[in-house]
């Protein structure tokens, strides 16, 4: 039975079915068959949603379950529907082991990039197929920590706001523009603006440190398994490798994807420092 109630939030319905249409629809979301929605769970993910000013469409709070003042406080303002569902109802729809207590839909941040002539010094992220989303979201919150302007995921890259990205990215996806389905027309269209390309690999001709962070860059990392596509590496301007130990055959590709990043981060900063 599903009937309105009036009680924390002046839009909340309680549902205690799992055949409801609602409840079907959040796990269309959730497995990435909805294509204009992105599915938001826990309640850190969902402050830093509301903080990052994403269109919530609904949200689902787990019956019994007390949210923060300044989550519900925002509920409430914006009349965004809120559906109340037990806890298991909850926990069929949750993404985690255990129920987070609230469970948001919003609408999908949409980006088409292009490099701004204006800027001196741009630093980018591009993604070529990376598969693991606990890398791609490690990258996305390192890139953010780094100071990177934009990230540009190529065709074939794990989902930038799928919900294990999401929960390994902690918020960064919200507040970072990310170009999905991106291609190798997309990177040459940096180069036409002056962004040099460069690629991590192990057969590099120079070391990550040496290169010139600070002029406008866009770092592409590869997948875990095959790197980067050998298209895309003849179409980059440098490729850069991080020296090792003998015996180490190559780092992680989000392991890597910090190093170069902090370089770049380290080499700004001094710039500033002594401009």
């Amino acid at each position: 039975m599903d009937r309105p109630r009036e009680m924390r939030y002046a839009h909340l319905m309680q549902i205690t079915s799992a055949s409801n249409e609602k409840i079907k629809h959040a796990k269309r979301v959730r497995e990435g068959k909805e294509p204009g929605l992105i599915f938001i769970e826990g309640l850190r993910l969902a402050e830093e949603a509301f903080r990052s000013a994403l269109t919530i469409e609904m949200a689902f709070s787990l019956s019994g379950s007390e949210l923060s003042p300044a989550l519900s406080q925002t509920l409430d303002q914006q009349q965004i529907p809120v559906f109340e569902v037990t806890p298991d109802i909850m926990r069929a729809l949750g993404d985690t082991v255990q129920p987070q207590g609230i469970i948001l839909l919003a609408q999908r941040p949409v980006a088409n990039l292009t490099p701004d002539h204006s800027l001196e010094s741009s630093l980018w992220l591009g993604l070529d197929r990376l598969q693991d989303p606990g890398n791609v979201g490690t990258l996305l919150r390192t890139a953010e920590a780094a100071g990177v302007t934009g990230i540009v995921a190529l065709k074939g890259c794990a989902d930038a706001y799928a919900p294990k990205v999401l929960r390994s990215a902690m918020g960064s996806a919200f507040r970072l523009p990310i170009q999905a389905n991106a291609s190798a027309e997309t990177l040459t269209s940096f180069q036409k603006a002056g962004v040099k390309v460069v690629v991590a690999a192990g057969d590099g001709e120079m070391d990550y440190d040496r290169y010139d962070w600070t002029q406008s860059t866009l770092l592409l990392l590869g997948n875990e398994g095959r790197g980067v596509a050998p298209e895309l590496m003849q179409q980059s301007d440098v490729r850069l490798r991080i020296p090792m130990q003998a015996g180490v055959e190559s780092l992680n590709v989000a392991a890597a994807g910090a190093v170069m990043l902090f370089e770049a981060a380290r080499q700004r900063r001094l710039k500033t420092a002594t401009a």
